[in-house]
């Protein structure tokens, strides 16, 4: 049985830039995703000092990973996107970045942006968190 995934955004509750406030999964299986990082296939950090390509490395290797369980964006619902900055535009341009890729559908669901102080590598600007409802 395919997973049923619904999305719900409550009329009491703001408008959203995309996201859903709620994703309802009815059935099915579950992946959780590490966070994908702006490193390439020999663990070295891609981009440094832009966050544009690191994000284009992180939808690459998001779609890698959820390629490797059989599944595609729209497939994803929970998303958490973590920014190296307190500017808020920064985070609107990640956002804006991830949400116009390959990888854009994943953040229709229920999502979260983050700015944070740092990440897990040197000079990393970004990682995204992503919770995948399996297809069969």
């Amino acid at each position: 049985m395919t997973a049923k995934i619904n999305r719900i955004n409550p009329e009491r509750l703001h408008e959203t830039p995309g996201y859903h406030h709620i994703t309802v999964v009815e059935t099915g299986r579950t992946a959780y995703l590490a966070g994908q990082c702006p490193l390439d296939r020999t663990g070295s950090l891609v981009g440094p000092g832009s966050l544009d390509v690191q994000v284009d490395q992180v939808v690459v290797n998001a779609l890698a990973a959820l390629a490797a369980v059989a599944a595609e964006p729209q497939h994803v619902v929970r998303s958490v996107i973590y920014v190296r900055s307190d500017d808020r535009e920064d985070l609107g341009l990640a956002w804006h970045r991830l949400t116009a890729s390959a990888l854009g559908p994943a953040f229709t669901s229920a999502s979260t942006l983050l700015g944070v102080a740092q990440l897990g590598f040197a000079g990393q600007l970004v990682e995204v968190d992503l919770t995948v409802a399996l297809p069969d």
